[in-house]
């Protein structure tokens, strides 16, 4: 099955307003003839910025996070009609950050992803091991975990419409990178673990990236594996002349 590969950038928490619209106004003409889809998931407070700038363009504006309820007393957080409001269409749920720092779950990312879907945003549900866990070899174990638990009660036709981001957390941000082999070998082992849930349909359309310290020097090998279907970039993203060499691997 032919999967188009999506090329997301996540700015986690960078970017005030003008340094958004100062890379959004540069980085469109560059990406305008992507074969893949384009994405930038930004801070909330750009994201009104992101969706004027991008109407009309073939970039797509995420957010980093949604929220499980709809509202309530819940400080800090946003809503997926909140998100909705001003016009965005993706989002990134359980990143290893919001993991690592902030106590996210396996069973808050499957409430943020039932609440995400049921509200029409197209969620990117990121998973991944530590270095740690790696070098255990309980890889496969902690994804097949992390995904059981993300798809909880998520029926075949939600599933379909999700994007999974495989992220080792050993190689985000700190410029090691898996090598192709073992991106690909953990990703089909994903594909492996969504087939094992809802059958090899829905296992061979969905789209998985890769999320760990993708860049300009490594993404041609990384976009040639079978099972990779784009990225989720941090620090290339924040450039535009860097996320545009991604963007355009292929070119």
């Amino acid at each position: 099955m032919s999967r188009r590969p999506i090329i997301a950038g996540n700015w986690k928490m960078n970017m005030t307003r003008a340094q958004a619209e100062e890379l959004i106004t540069a980085l469109k003409p560059l990406v305008k003839d992507a074969k893949a889809e384009v994405a930038i998931c930004v801070p909330y407070t750009d994201i009104d910025v992101a969706v004027r700038l991008c109407a009309g363009s073939n970039i797509k504006v995420g957010a980093e996070n949604v929220a499980w309820a709809e509202k309530g007393a819940f400080t800090g957080e946003i809503s997926a009609d909140m998100l909705l409001e001003l016009g965005t269409e993706y989002v990134i749920i359980g990143h290893s950050e919001r993991r690592q720092y902030f106590g996210e779950t396996d069973a808050s990312v499957n409430a943020r992803l039932k609440t995400a879907l049921a509200k029409g945003l197209k969620p990117i549900v990121c998973v991944g091991e530590t270095l740690e866990e790696r070098e255990t070899d309980k890889t496969a174990d902690v994804i097949k975990k992390q995904i059981t638990g993300a798809f909880d009660g998520i029926s075949a036709d939600d599933a379909a419409k999700v994007v999974v981001a495989y992220e080792p957390v050993w190689a985000i941000g700190t410029g090691r990178t898996a090598t192709s082999a073992q991106a690909q070998e953990t990703i089909a082992g994903i594909r492996a673990e969504i087939a094992a849930l809802y059958g090899a349909a829905i296992a061979d359309g969905m789209r998985i990236q890769y999320g760990g310290s993708m860049n300009a020097k490594n993404v041609k090998e990384l976009m040639a594996q079978p099972d990779i279907d784009g990225g989720l970039i941090g620090g290339a993203s924040l450039k535009a002349a860097d996320f545009s060499l991604v963007v355009n691997y292929d070119a």
